[in-house]
């Protein structure tokens, strides 16, 4: 079959909900896709800042490998050695005291949304309480991960959500402030929000948030699932600023590309929410995802992923620095490490639909927005080939507009 017959088979068997692009990837290697008709593809999306440590890692194979032939299910009635092995590597590098292992970060979400109100609860014995969220946040597509997502585009067809959440907006103490009320009992946030345009926490606001926090016993809740496991140059973005989060949420690069996911919490929030029967999951925490998050974390250290992040994610601020310099269409870059943005002042689908046809992945984050999320092994060599690319999409749609 040619790849426009298998995406046809696709388009009558899957539900539509999601617009794809036409290709059908078949391996990868490196920092590199290649289709079933052998095109090579330069990967700055990394599926969806997941594959961290790139395609092929021999080692992360020869992991799963190995505990595919022990074990892979069992379920939490009993205990099984990655997943004590993962979180106990998984506290280490966080700072945090409990783990939760679930299978997506939306659960995760979930999750951490249960602990916070089962915190509240057994402090006065009510359950009117309020979480806070952030305007143009983006937490997930079930219910919960929904409710407290500042999009009301995403939500608007499922309503009603779940009750008591207030939006306040990112970077304004002010704004968070005006929403608290004598129920609120967390405060949910991306470290940097990434689907809704690449905005980083100021430390002034999150030292804010923290100190109102601690003052009136609210929880800090951190939305680390994209922007955490190295991204910004430290394994958490938090730990950029020290502003450590009472409940942390994670998963994309835990896994490198087996689903998996964790909520975290401070040994006070866990020795005083969640407790048996309270949450569950028949996969979380299986032997084969920890296996995969055990040795995601031990290559993020062997091969010194975070130093890496450091100096490339610079090179690429530099670069697309100077395509807002270059082009009037780009009006401004923003982001941290490589979690990178760039604005444009129109919708960039085009621009990055003639990335694909000259053999480089690139995502969007709305409309205007380029995102970049490459793997975290990437160098300034592949920053240099995706810049030159990038800026010969744009020439071409320019030169047409004139």
């Amino acid at each position: 079959m040619t790849m426009q017959a298998y995406i046809d088979e696709a388009e009558k068997n899957l539900l539509h909900t999601y617009n794809r692009y036409q290709v059908v990837f078949e391996k990868g290697d490196g920092v590199y896709l290649y289709d079933m008709e052998g095109t090579k593809y330069l990967d700055f999306v990394s599926g969806i800042a997941v594959f961290a440590l790139g395609y092929h890692n021999q080692e992360y194979n020869d992991a799963l490998k190995e505990q595919i032939d022990k074990i892979i299910h069992t379920s939490n009635y009993y205990y099984n050695l990655p997943a004590i092995e993962a979180a106990k590597k998984l506290k280490e590098i966080s700072g945090m005291d409990r783990v939760f292992f679930t299978n997506s970060g939306a659960e995760a979400i979930e999750g951490a949304i249960k602990t916070a109100r089962k915190y509240a609860y057994l402090k006065d014995g009510t359950t009117d309480h309020e979480i806070i969220a952030m305007h143009h946040s983006f937490h997930g597509r079930t219910m919960g991960a929904l409710s407290v997502t500042g999009n009301p585009h995403y939500r608007e067809a499922f309503e009603p959500m779940i009750g008591n959440i207030r939006f306040a907006n990112l970077n304004d103490y002010e704004s968070v402030l005006s929403q608290v009320t004598d129920k609120t009992c967390a405060i949910l946030f991306e470290t940097v929000q990434g689907e809704g345009g690449i905005y980083p926490a100021t430390e002034e606001f999150m030292r804010k948030v923290r100190a109102l926090c601690d003052e009136r016993d609210i929880l800090l809740m951190l939305d680390e699932i994209q922007c955490g496991m190295g991204r910004t140059g430290t394994m958490y973005a938090w730990q950029r600023f020290g502003v450590k989060p009472d409940v942390m949420t994670t998963a994309k690069a835990l896994g490198c590309g087996v689903p998996v996911g964790a909520f975290l919490m401070t040994e006070r929030v866990g020795a005083n929410s969640l407790a048996a029967g309270d949450h569950g999951t028949t996969y979380g925490g299986n032997p084969l995802a920890c296996a995969a998050v055990c040795k995601v974390i031990e290559l993020f250290e062997k091969e010194n992923v975070l130093a890496n992040v450091e100096r490339v994610g610079a090179y690429l601020a530099g670069r697309l620095e100077e395509l807002v310099a270059e082009f009037d269409c780009v009006t401004e870059r923003r982001g941290v490490g490589l979690l990178q943005g760039l604005v444009f002042d129109r919708p960039v689908g085009d621009i990055i639909k003639r990335a694909m046809d000259k053999g480089l992945v690139l995502i969007n984050a709305g409309t205007d927005i380029i995102r970049f999320v490459p793997p975290l092994i990437i160098t300034e060599k592949h920053v240099d080939d995706m810049t030159a690319v990038l800026r010969a999409c744009i020439r071409e749609i320019e030169g047409e507009q004139k």
